[in-house]
């Protein structure tokens, strides 16, 4: 049989090495060798449970003190340290034929995996890596762990195997602006991931509100998992197209409404396109270039409650009026002399509200 490694040497740390040392090196080798990303990489899967062994029996003061005193004798019965420590023996199997050997003192598992993997893996649990960790001194106690990407955590015993979950696809469909307001069903077609060559054709529904570069999460329409790990997922990423003389910010819609120079003037009404119809909306005597009119509720739907919309905000541009007629030019002299040069003052002036209200919807 193959000799172990040294403990130190597989971490990468020296025999002065703090618990700090111990954990930062244990934890930068099980993200580099954990199986979610080493998929098919029976040399990495080594490696981890390699690391593994090691950060279990290092991080642990009374393991530590009796593998420096004894190295790998103190827990495979060979050296005297074995029976002095206490420790109870266990296995751990893999179900391609490899084994592995684990002693836990005081069967205080929670804490071990707690240590070992809460802090790297955020306590997720997402299905992937998968074995058991049992006591060897009769008394039946049994308890098993896998994880996943981004995580491990306790659950039921996988028959000792190593459970992959697949990969997830990603795949891109462009939809309307209209269909991105309101929602709609698309088709899409999408290689088969299953490796039969065939294209595989979904209808998504795509939710009413959803922005440009938004995913939707399509489960298990990704790869197949391996070992009986469940298939991974599609994401779909969203495109929306554009809208002539519609702009979209978050929930909110912008547009632009033309008004008469009279209609500016004296007040009156404009007509607004919003994505709900159209709306008269009305305009104040004075109203400046440059206005803006909020209409609340006529922008997008929130797609976490339905109930929630944006505004529409339509910002008044004047007509300036071009090809005057001879009579036209006049009375605009005439207005001219009789406003003495107010109406320079009042064009520059500057409306900071948003004054105008809709009259009718």
């Amino acid at each position: 049989m193959e000799a172990k490694r040294d403990y130190y040497e597989v971490l990468g740390v020296d025999r002065n090495a703090d618990q700090n040392a111990i954990k930062k090196a244990y934890r930068k080798l099980a993200k580099k060798y954990h199986p979610d990303t080493n998929a098919g990489n029976p040399q990495a899967e080594q490696k981890f449970k390699e690391v593994t062994e090691a950060y279990t029996v290092l991080s642990d003061p009374e393991k530590k003190k009796m593998y420096d005193q004894f190295g790998h004798a103190a827990f495979d019965g060979t050296g005297g340290g074995a029976g002095a420590g206490g420790y109870t023996g266990g296995a751990y199997s893999t179900g391609n034929g490899g084994y592995r050997e684990f002693h836990f003192e005081n069967g205080n598992m929670d804490d071990i995996f707690d240590d070992l993997f809460g802090d790297i893996f955020h306590g997720k649990n997402k299905g992937g890596f998968s074995g058991s960790f049992h006591t060897g001194d009769g008394g039946g106690f049994h308890q098993s762990y896998y994880g996943g990407t981004g995580g491990f955590g306790r659950g039921g015993f996988g028959g000792g195997s190593f459970r992959q979950k697949g990969s997830d696809l990603r795949a891109q469909t462009e939809v309307s602006f209209d269909e991105a307001a309101f929602g709609c069903d698309k088709i899409i077609t999408f290689q088969d991931p299953s490796g039969s060559g065939n294209p595989q054709t979904l209808q998504v529904h795509i939710p009413a509100g959803i922005d440009s570069g938004k995913s939707i999460r399509l489960k298990g329409k990704g790869m197949p998992g391996t070992g009986g790990g469940e298939p991974g997922d599609l994401l779909l990423k969203v495109q929306v197209g554009t809208k002539p003389g519609f702009e979209r910010k978050g929930m909110d819609v912008y547009t632009t409404v033309q008004i008469p120079f009279t209609t500016a003037v004296f007040g009156g009404e404009a007509l607004v396109n919003t994505l709900y119809g159209n709306v008269m909306c009305k305009i104040h005597e004075g109203t400046q270039s440059g206005t803006k009119i909020r209409l609340r509720g006529k922008g997008i739907v929130s797609m976490k409650d339905p109930a929630v919309h944006g505004d529409h905000y339509v910002t008044v541009q004047i007509q300036v009026p071009r090809n005057l007629s001879q009579e036209a030019r006049q009375k605009l002299r005439e207005y001219e002399r009789a406003a003495g040069g107010s109406g320079s003052r009042g064009s520059g002036g500057h409306s900071t509200g948003t004054h105008g209200r809709k009259s009718a919807a």
